[in-house]
């Protein structure tokens, strides 16, 4: 797969598994695994892009003694997801014409 598509793919992902409520790294790649391969090394970067892009919102909280960092997705973050499906709606149509021959 083209990288370019699969990383603007795999931001849409992440950017999907975060809109209903808050999550953290592993719990992420979990919701993820079912549908699309992403490992930390793929998925941090990704966090840290989407944060500095003002699409992703971070906090820390202690959990079992220690800090874990928590992405909340923002309204542009909400935006550009809303973006992302409209251009796979178009990605599918090009899709369906290539698969009818």
């Amino acid at each position: 797969m083209d990288s370019q598509l699969k990383k603007g793919l795999l931001e849409g992902c992440v950017l999907a598994a975060i809109r209903d409520e808050e999550s953290y790294g592993y719990k992420i790649i979990g919701q993820l695994s079912p549908f699309i391969e992403i490992s930390e090394s793929t998925l941090y970067p990704i966090l840290k892009r989407l944060e500095a892009s003002k699409l992703v919102n971070t906090r820390n909280r202690l959990y079992n003694g220690r800090l874990r960092k928590y992405y909340s997705i923002t309204e542009k973050g909400k935006v550009r997801l809303r973006e992302f499906c409209r251009d796979m709606d178009q990605i599918m149509e090009i899709y369906r014409f290539l698969r009818r021959g």
